[in-house]
């Protein structure tokens, strides 16, 4: 029994989105030409990694290097259920291998909950900004895990001018790429510089910024279907569900209060 869904996000540095539940399938000895992130679900996972014996379950993490051979099978007959991202090479870079092979399984609640997040945001189809971000978090603390922890220093200026920059454009969508090329600064430094300087990732403020926007329309007597595009979100799901996760309530309800 097997149940797959893959696809490629448009977001820089994930080069697939797989999810799978496998009962009696068992992968073959191969390799990737990218970094495979993955996460379970249910059940537990077995796998041969440079000839060494692993295992994957729930609490963990499991990232494998790649170019590095290594297989997979259920370790029961209940089978499992796993997400995975593969990762372009760079986004780790080809210096960390080694210290994934040694310790490919990682024991780090924050770490999956941010992993969670991403496949949220790549199920959702939502903002590129958000995706993205999210990418960054997970990839610094991956690399904090393997011993490079990113240690720049913001500089000066360019979390406010990344602020202003998601202000004005406000409520149209930007990609880190974008106001990369923007401010000239690579995104994923933009990220970092945001959080130092905030204490929250970009996306984070713009969903408060796009929420404020729908509080007041709804104020305004503009009708709950049509705020959530006037807002910047992609649907009414997407507004519902940032709207109550921040103030507790839905924008029907909220804007009954008026």
């Amino acid at each position: 029994m097997a149940d797959v869904a893959a696809w490629r996000p448009a977001v820089p540095g994930i080069a697939e989105v797989f999810h799978a539940r496998f009962t009696t399938h068992a992968y073959p000895l191969h390799t990737h030409d990218t970094w495979t992130l993955l996460i379970v679900d249910d059940g537990v996972i077995r796998y041969d990694l440079d000839r060494h014996h692993h295992g994957a379950l729930g609490p963990a993490v499991t990232l494998l290097p790649p170019n590095v051979a290594h297989d997979g099978r259920a370790a029961t007959s209940h089978g499992f259920r796993k997400r995975v991202l593969y990762l372009d090479t760079p986004v780790l870079g080809e210096d960390l291998i080694g210290a994934a092979v040694d310790r490919p399984s990682l024991a780090d609640g924050l770490l999956r909950t941010r992993i969670h997040q991403l496949h949220e945001s790549l199920a959702s189809h939502g903002d590129a900004l958000e995706a993205e971000s999210r990418l960054v978090l997970v990839a610094d603390r991956l690399r904090t895990h393997l011993g490079r922890p990113v240690s720049h220093e913001p500089k000066r200026g360019l979390a406010d001018d990344l602020r202003d920059l998601l202000d004005a454009r406000l409520p149209e969508a930007l990609t880190l790429a974008e106001a990369g090329e923007t401010l000239g600064a690579h995104p994923a430094y933009l990220v970092r510089c945001f959080g130092a300087r905030f204490g929250l990732p970009p996306h984070r403020y713009l969903t408060g910024r796009r929420v404020d926007r729908a509080r007041r329309l709804l104020l305004d007597g503009t009708p709950a279907a049509d705020v959530a595009t006037a807002a910047g979100f992609t649907d009414q799901a997407h507004l519902t569900r940032h709207f109550k996760r921040y103030l507790g309530t839905t924008p029907s309800r909220y804007a009954k209060t008026r």
